[in-house]
C-alpha cells in the first residue's frame, strides 16, 4: 500500500516464483530464480518490510516455498532435486537449512505441509508424489503417529510415494483433517489417496486441458483450476473421484448486451449482423489460473478461496453465493 517501504535486496532480472505469507506471527517468506529465500518481517516503527537471510546451500533455482502450519519452519522446493526444510537459528540471527534429498529425481514443483506440521508432501517434475518426515531434532520435535508416519521417523524419511501421475506433478494438498492426499498433474489428472489405504489411488483423468492448483471444499471433495481457466469441483464418491460442477457462473448477457435498437442500427449501417469476432474468453480468468488458495474455512468446510492467473487477474470466490447461483451445488 502507499506510504510502505521494503528493502529488497535481490539482484535485478532475478524472478521472484513464489511467496507465503504467515498469517499468524505476520511474516512473509520469498524465493526466488537466484538461488535465495528471504523471511520478511515487519518494522512497525519504520512502516516497512525487513529482510532476513536464509541458508538454501542449493545451486539451482528456488521454486516453491510455503510456512508450515505452527509457522516455526518453511519448506523450499528447488531445481537442485532437493526440499530445504528452513527454520530459525536465534544464535546467528538467521534462518538455517536441512536438506532432503532421495529418491526427489527432478525438479519440485510444489509443496504442502500436513496440519500436524511435522509431514510434508511434495509433487515434481518426475511425476512422482512423495511424504516425507521434516521432524527436527534442533527443535525436539515429538509427532504423533498415524498412518501416514506408524512410527516416529527421523528427518527425510521417506514415508510414501505415488507414481499415477504421467506428467509433471503441478499441485499437491493435505485435507483438513490431513486424512486424505490430492495432486494435479499434467496429464489432465487428479489423484487422491486415504493413508488408511495408501496402496488405492483414486484417480481421474479429465478430457479437458491440464491442471495447476488444488485445494479441498470439505472432506469429500476438491476445487482445481488450470489451463481451463475457471475453477471446477470434484466430488469423492466412494472409491472413485466425479465431476461435480463449473465454478465460474456466466453472467454474460444475450447478444453482448446490446441494445434491440443499436442492433437495428448496427444491421441497417453493415447491412447484417455483426459477426462476434472477440477473443474475449466466456470466464472470469482469461488465462491459466497458477494458483488457488484457501482464504476463509469453517471447520473443515471452505467458505472463501482465491485464485490468481496469467492474465493477472486476483479473483476472491465466496462458496455460499456460488452454492445459491449453482443448482444443485454441494460441497
Amino acid at each position: 500500500s502507499s506510504g510502505i517501504n521494503a528493502e529488497w535486496p535481490l539482484r535485478p532480472g532475478e524472478r521472484v516464483l513464489s511467496v507465503d505469507w504467515a498469517p499468524k506471527t505476520n511474516r512473509i517468506v520469498t524465493c526466488a530464480g537466484d538461488r535465495n529465500a528471504y523471511v520478511w518481517n515487519w518494522d512497525a516503527e519504520k512502516a516497512e518490510w525487513k529482510a532476513s537471510l536464509v541458508l538454501l546451500r542449493i545451486e539451482r533455482a528456488a521454486t516453491y516455498v510455503r510456512w508450515s502450519p505452527n509457522e516455526d519452519r518453511f519448506a523450499v522446493g528447488s531445481g537442485a532435486r532437493l526440499l530445504s526444510i528452513c527454520y530459525y537459528d536465534e544464535e546467528h540471527d538467521w534462518w538455517v537449512s536441512k536438506h532432503i534429498k532421495k529418491p526427489i529425481r527432478s525438479t519440485i514443483l510444489c509443496v504442502d505441509w500436513h496440519p500436524n506440521n511435522y509431514i510434508v508432501a511434495i509433487g515434481s517434475c518426475d511425476f512422482k508424489c512423495r511424504v516425507f518426515s521434516s521432524a527436527l531434532k534442533e527443535l525436539d520435535d515429538k509427532p504423533e503417529v498415524s498412518p501416514w508416519m506408524a512410527k516416529l521417523s527421523k528427518f527425510s524419511t521417506l514415508l510414501a510415494e505415488f507414481d499415477t501421475s504421467d506428467g509433471w506433478v503441478h499441485g499437491v494438498k493435505f485435507s483438513p483433517s490431513g486424512d486424505k492426499l490430492a495432486w494435479v498433474s499434467h496429464d489432465s489428472s487428479i489423484n487422491v489417496v486415504d493413508m488408511n489405504t495408501q496402496d488405492k489411488v483414486s484417480r481421474i483423468v479429465m478430457a479437458s486441458l491440464p491442471l495447476n492448483s488444488v485445494i479441498w471444499g470439505s472432506e469429500s471433495s476438491v476445487i482445481c483450476g488450470g489451463h481451463d481457466c475457471y475453477p471446477v469441483l470434484y466430488n469423492l464418491v466412494g472409491d472413485n473421484v466425479v465431476f461435480g460442477a463449473k465454478l465460474d457462473v456466466n453472467n454474460k448477457k444475450a447478444d453482448g448486451g446490446i441494445s434491440a435498437m443499436a442492433r437495428f442500427k448496427m444491421m441497417d449501417s453493415r447491412g447484417g449482423a455483426e459477426k462476434d469476432n472477440s477473443t474475449k474468453l466466456d470466464t472470469t480468468h482469461q488465462n491459466a489460473i497458477k494458483e488457488l488458495r484457501v482464504t476463509k474455512m469453517a471447520g473443515a468446510q471452505l467458505k472463501q478461496f482465491s485464485s490468481v492467473g496469467k492474465d493477472g487477474k486476483l479473483v476472491i470466490w465466496d462458496v455460499d453465493a456460488l452454492v445459491a447461483a449453482i443448482q444443485g451445488l454441494k460441497l
